[in-house]
């Protein structure tokens, strides 16, 4: 009998749409996703809460567009923005239109909420008109009566069935750039949901338990839920919802994917809950370390360990390794071995300056690869 390798996580095949330049899908990596809180018709302001966004690394941003001033602000948001603008429709047809012709890359919008066929017609036609790709969005919270008649309360078959034929009028038209949801904030409810549409179709899923509560409980939440659908590989794209600033989704997004190994950036920080053995205090490093090195992009594990207990074990694992020693005097590891010991006094900015220099080592490193790729590139195209 063959063992699957306890790491490997075997993601569910689907196609791949694109949002903007980003591909979500297929064999991409799992995009993070986050929404802009800002009104939207203040474009200064939705931008300023982009960079934050931006610089916590975020693939894709969705702005909401309930009205004409939104859409007439989408233009100088989308030229702004660095990276794909979403634009979030809800029932207004002329919304999506406006905003695919202003530059949206996807449209946040449930078609068959926004009237005629004709209306419908004339969104699929803008969309494909300006490359724009599409989000069915279901939530518990707001199912179409007709189906919540016929089931009776919110469930994931009625979830499923209105993902289902939202998707089947799109595909009417001939349009198939576009990925679902099936959001609930009941984690119970959504990750159902989304193991039955995960079977059903084979359409890119926008993963998120919606609505999760501020950002100790909705991160909880977030991570039992999500954590669950990515762990059995569905997901392609994911939006942690927290009552919290957007960046703040963004960073959990991405230490949910660090968590999984799906997804690495940044400085990976395994330390311990501290007790009465530690030879520092680990807390109080950990808290300042994680604030200085948040600039930091570049993947790599460091290890801040209290004692000499477990602190050795996970150095050897770890490109930077940190462990409490007697007499005020601790062990710096590198690449999993000792490497020179070092007083409190100075503990932080010391690591600080070693995390920078191996991030920086990396980067050549990566810099210096991607020459030697590009000059065997020319080499045989000039064979």
């Amino acid at each position: 009998m063959s063992i699957r390798p306890y790491r490997d996580i075997q993601r569910r095949k689907s196609r791949r749409v694109m949002v903007g330049s980003v591909p979500v899908g297929g064999d991409s990596p799992i995009t993070v996703q986050t929404m802009t809180n800002t009104l939207t018709a203040d474009a200064e302001a939705t931008i300023a809460q982009i960079r934050r966004c931006e610089e916590a690394g975020v693939d894709i941003i969705r702005v909401s567009c309930p009205d004409e001033e939104s859409t007439a602000a989408l233009p100088r948001i989308v030229k702004a923005a660095k990276v794909p603008v979403v634009a979030d429709i809800h029932f207004h047809y002329r919304r999506a239109i406006e905003a695919a012709e202003a530059g949206a890359a996807c449209l946040r919008i449930n078609p068959g909420n926004i009237g005629s066929a004709e209306r419908v017609r004339e969104v699929v036609k803008a969309a494909k008109d300006h490359g724009c790709s599409m989000r069915i969005g279901v939530n518990a919270g707001s199912l179409e009566k007709d189906l919540l008649e016929k089931y009776g309360e919110p469930c994931p078959e009625a979830m499923v069935e209105s993902a289902l034929d939202h998707a089947r009028i799109l595909q009417d038209h001939d349009f198939h750039e576009f990925k679902i949801s099936v959001k609930a904030s009941d984690v119970f409810l959504a990750v159902a949901a989304y193991q039955q549409l995960a079977e059903a179709c084979d359409y890119p899923l926008h993963v998120g338990v919606t609505e999760a509560g501020g950002i100790r409980a909705g991160t909880v939440k977030s991570s039992i839920g999500m954590g669950s659908l990515l762990w059995a590989g569905i997901g392609d794209t994911i939006r942690v919802s927290l009552s919290a600033e957007p960046e703040e989704e963004v960073r959990v997004g991405f230490e949910m994917l660090k968590a999984l190994n799906l997804r690495h950036r940044g400085v990976n920080i395994i330390s311990c809950p501290s007790c009465a053995r530690q030879q520092y205090d680990v807390i109080r490093t950990v808290e300042a370390l994680e604030k200085r090195v948040a600039h930091i992009t570049t993947p790599m594990t460091v290890s801040v360990i209290g004692c000499v207990v477990n602190g050795p074990g996970e150095a050897r694992e770890t490109d930077i390794g940190f462990t409490g020693g007697g007499s005020n005097t601790h062990q710096v590891y590198i690449a999993g071995v000792p490497h020179h010991r070092l007083k409190d006094a100075n503990v932080v900015d010391h690591l600080v300056g070693l995390i920078e220099k191996k991030a920086a080592e990396i980067e050549a490193a990566k810099a210096h690869e991607g020459r030697l790729k590009e000059a065997e590139r020319h080499r045989t195209a000039a064979e």
